[in-house]
């Protein structure tokens, strides 16, 4: 096998970026302090065409060394809006015809692997999905939990009952992708 040269994966320009479909997904995050999680989110965001990320409270926003360190120009093509607080991004997606996910370990949360998006309760709503992604260590906040449609659950069979927020991106935004793009 040999490795692909750049020139071959036919990669996107940001401005053909911006023109093509994207993936029915906004990623709010609330509250990440770590300026390389935001970098790394916009990078996941960029690779699976995700609709735009929202960014709330004390989570950095674009343009910042830090961020562009992990997005690598992940913030130039992702679309992105700044909210004073997770909740008040909730409330509008919701207002505007989202269905909204918390990923966050709660009583009666659906495990990543049962979500159905294209029947039952998680059907396709009428302009897409939202995830809500928390603190590095508080996690969600519980009244952004309370204002979600539900809450997703990455089962963890370790010693640890939490993962790195950029790493719970990668893994959820790919089952959004797996489920609505990939069929």
């Amino acid at each position: 096998m040999r490795k692909l040269k750049t020139i071959e994966m036919n990669r996107l320009s940001v401005e053909e970026f911006k023109e093509a479909p994207k993936l029915p997904l906004i990623v709010v995050l609330d509250d990440v302090r770590s300026l390389y999680n935001v970098g790394s989110v916009f990078r996941t965001c960029d690779a699976f065409r995700v609709e735009a990320v929202y960014l709330c409270g004390i989570t950095a926003t674009p343009p910042h060394p830090e961020i562009h360190k992990t997005a690598l120009g992940g913030e130039d093509s992702v679309s992105w809006r700044y909210f004073p607080t997770a909740l008040e991004a909730v409330g509008e997606l919701r207002r505007n015809g989202w269905l909204v996910f918390s990923v966050e370990q709660v009583e009666g949360s659906t495990k990543l692997q049962q979500l159905q998006l294209s029947d039952g309760a998680e059907a396709r709503p009428e302009k897409g999905y939202a995830v809500v992604l928390g603190n590095e260590v508080k996690g969600v906040h519980q009244e952004v939990v309370d204002a979600s449609n539900g809450c997703l659950e990455i089962p963890q069979f370790g010693t640890k009952h939490s993962m790195n927020v950029s790493v719970t991106a990668g893994i959820v935004i790919w089952e959004f992708a797996r489920q609505l793009l990939l069929k």
